[in-house]
């Protein structure tokens, strides 16, 4: 047997760092990077971590509550210095190619709902898409992909695929916090999106090489999924 190869995974946080509307910090959910960078990681593959507008990614602090933190091994990567370092320095988005990686995954955490829609995100993932290369996101992430062009059509026309559904949005109490509705939004592109009945459940959604999770339940799941692809 040959030996296994080692990918290459740009995983882009967000440079968002409080709400416009209301006083709230917010930034990067961290578990929703570190189940993923350590499902993957884990295998002997390689993750880049960058983010929006470059340097310090800024974290959402309810993702730093006993109760998340306790969730699988966010609270070991959050005391671990030289994981944390990685958030510090990260490259922007507009300096990064898609041929120099072979999947990217876009992070949560309601950051996002404020610089996701981002010119050059949205160029970044069309290139990786064209490429043929596998395009995932967790939880807000998906906005990344409301803006993705590919051949002068959305990207999400007719895609099955997931998001933070608005239920959930309530019962985060930011439904008058954030811009819009993801769930929405993201059907007003063509998408055809699929949540379960119970809102935080874990779901994740693959059609093809497209792979989407619900929530930050569904990080971990989403790492499966895109090793599965790979």
């Amino acid at each position: 047997m040959g030996k296994k190869t080692s990918k290459r995974i740009l995983a882009i946080t967000t440079s968002a760092g409080e709400y416009e509307k209301k006083g709230y910090r917010t930034g990067l959910w961290l578990g929703e990077l570190t189940h993923f960078y350590d499902e993957v990681t884990k295998v002997g593959h390689d993750v880049v971590i960058a983010s929006i507008d470059g340097g310090v990614v800024p974290l959402d602090p309810e993702s730093l509550s006993t109760g998340v933190l306790a969730m699988g091994g966010t609270k070991k990567r959050y005391a671990d210095r030289g994981f944390m370092n990685l958030l510090d320095t990260t490259p922007a988005v507009a300096d990064l190619q898609a041929e120099d990686f072979d999947a990217i995954y876009l992070t949560g955490g309601h950051g996002t709902m404020f610089d996701f829609r981002n010119p050059a995100l949205a160029c970044l993932v069309a290139d990786f898409w064209r490429q043929g290369k596998i395009v995932s996101a967790v939880c807000h992430g998906p906005a990344g992909l409301l803006d993705v062009q590919v051949e002068g059509k959305p990207l999400l026309r007719g895609r099955k695929v997931t998001g933070f559904s608005w239920p959930e949005e309530k019962l985060a109490g930011r439904d008058d916090a954030v811009p819009f509705d993801l769930s929405k939004a993201l059907q007003e592109r063509g998408a055809k999106y699929k949540k379960p009945l119970r809102p935080m459940a874990k779901n994740v959604v693959v059609d093809g090489r497209l792979i989407t999770g619900q929530n930050p339940m569904s990080a971990k799941a989403v790492a499966k999924a895109v090793l599965k692809a790979l």
